[in-house]
């Protein structure tokens, strides 16, 4: 809701020369049309991309269709910024960085995402596939939240993304 106002103080900002680069670490339930506007204003988009199923998206988050709206987001970041770029120091400059967060007992969907990402995005996506998940707030009210995620559980979607021929996969 204060994305507006950011992103106009940023554009005044960049005409009074101010070149720091911007990175949008966002949930990745963006609006394409809202993102298109702002298109070249983004160095970096840092998504997160939860579920692969809307049930899961309706279920846990509240929010209907996740997926859909995800996916129409990433698509549009890549289009404007591309994959992650480094520099000669190893520090992103340019492109897009998706974060998955792997929950218990695949609720995640992570095959799910991980095949959209790498056959629709790129197979060159730098991805983290984080194994933080802790459950807290309400997890309790979903009884299969209710539990850490193995060391197994994470490496097996490693594995998956690996299989999918994934190059850039961090944990």
């Amino acid at each position: 809701h204060q994305a507006p106002q950011i992103f106009s103080a940023l554009e005044s900002a960049r005409r009074r020369g101010v070149s720091l680069p911007v990175v949008d670490n966002c949930g990745g339930y963006e609006n394409p049309e809202f993102l298109r506007s702002i298109a070249g204003l983004v160095d970096i988009y840092m998504p997160d991309y939860k579920y692969g199923s809307a049930a899961r998206g309706q279920s846990y988050s509240g929010v209907k269709d996740y997926p859909h709206h995800c996916q129409a987001a990433l698509h549009e970041m890549h289009r404007q910024v591309g994959d992650l770029v480094l520099n000669a120091r190893r520090v992103a400059v340019r492109g897009l960085l998706v974060r998955h967060l792997v929950l218990p007992g695949g609720l995640s969907d992570s095959r799910k995402v991980l095949e959209f990402i790498s056959k629709e995005i790129s197979r060159h996506t730098f991805l983290n596939i984080m194994d933080q998940y802790r459950p807290c707030h309400r997890a309790a009210e979903h009884h299969e939240l209710n539990r850490r995620i193995s060391r197994r559980e994470h490496e097996e979607v490693l594995e998956i993304a690996r299989t999918l021929g994934m190059t850039r996969v961090c944990a």
